[in-house]
């Protein structure tokens, strides 16, 4: 099984270079990021993780320019968002982020996306939140337009884009899908909790699934894997438990279910308290 991993890297913690040379040279499989652009000051929404919200939500560096730092240090390690926003970017600017770090880091990138939890954050982007999740997919859509190998052009509810050069490519090799247009572009897993809904949008747009936590999935994937070969999907959705507390057990209980990769999660700290949870966790790699 793979052990990947995932922290808050802030101005008060870590580097990313640091933390991306430790990762490689102790035998680790990945890094991913987390995204908030911002976190208003006013928020009402409920966070998922409970209030008050850790200050570090408000203090993330960029996952994009971070994985970076982290590309340009490493070799074997993979980079992932996890997750980015879609909703709230310009998905012509962003389909170009992704397959330039793609292109860059020799095809490393799992483009981890969602919808996200917090109203005011994307409200300020200008998002509805009641149509967001059919914003997510259309922004989607023409990503893969814009990482076709021929100018391909896209036309949807929310946003088009005319037939376009648009270089470099994301490296990965398109999917097949029955009846549809392959699936271009990195590996893709969209976080979120499990439901028909969420399970469809994978079936139809990505390769699978980043479920928070990762419990519950004894009774959770049959569900997902009748949603994907409904659809009409070749093979398996890949399925990456995410920000996971690891055991023993736990981890035995993955490869059970058939689980290959696993993101652990560190604490956004500095540098000594980020190393100590790798020794911690190394007993597991």
């Amino acid at each position: 099984m793979r052990i990947a991993t995932t922290i808050f890297l802030t101005d008060e913690t870590i580097s990313p270079v640091r933390l991306a040379h430790e990762l490689e040279q102790r035998g680790f499989a990945g890094l991913f990021l987390p995204q908030h652009t911002h976190i208003p000051k006013s928020r009402r929404t409920p966070a998922p993780v409970g209030d008050p919200l850790p200050p570090e939500y408000g203090r993330a560096l960029d996952p994009f320019v971070a994985l970076s730092q982290a590309a340009a240090v490493t070799h074997r390690i993979t980079l992932g968002t996890g997750v980015v926003l879609v909703a709230q970017h310009d998905p012509i600017v962003l389909a170009k982020q992704v397959a330039s770090l793609d292109f860059l880091s020799g095809g490393r990138l799992t483009f981890g996306i969602g919808y996200g939890w917090n109203v005011e954050e994307a409200a300020d982007h200008g998002v509805e939140w009641r149509t967001r999740r059919r914003l997510v997919r259309d922004r989607m859509a023409l990503m893969r337009a814009l990482w076709t190998e021929e100018p391909t052009a896209y036309e949807g509810e929310f946003c088009s884009v005319e037939a376009s050069w648009a270089h470099p490519k994301p490296l990965r090799t398109p999917r097949k899908r029955k009846g549809d247009a392959p699936l271009t572009g990195p590996r893709t897993l969209i976080g979120g909790s499990a439901g028909p809904k969420l399970f469809a949008d994978i079936a139809e747009f990505a390769d699978g699934w980043l479920p928070i936590g990762g419990s519950g999935l004894g009774e959770t994937l049959p569900q997902l894997r009748r949603a994907w070969e409904e659809a009409g999907r070749i093979g398996e959705p890949e399925v990456v438990p995410y920000a996971v507390h690891p055991s023993e057990g736990k981890l035995e209980h993955y490869a059970d279910l058939g689980i290959e990769e696993v993101v652990v999660a560190l604490p956004s700290a500095a540098e000594a308290e980020v190393l100590r949870a790798l020794d911690a966790h190394a007993e597991f790699l």
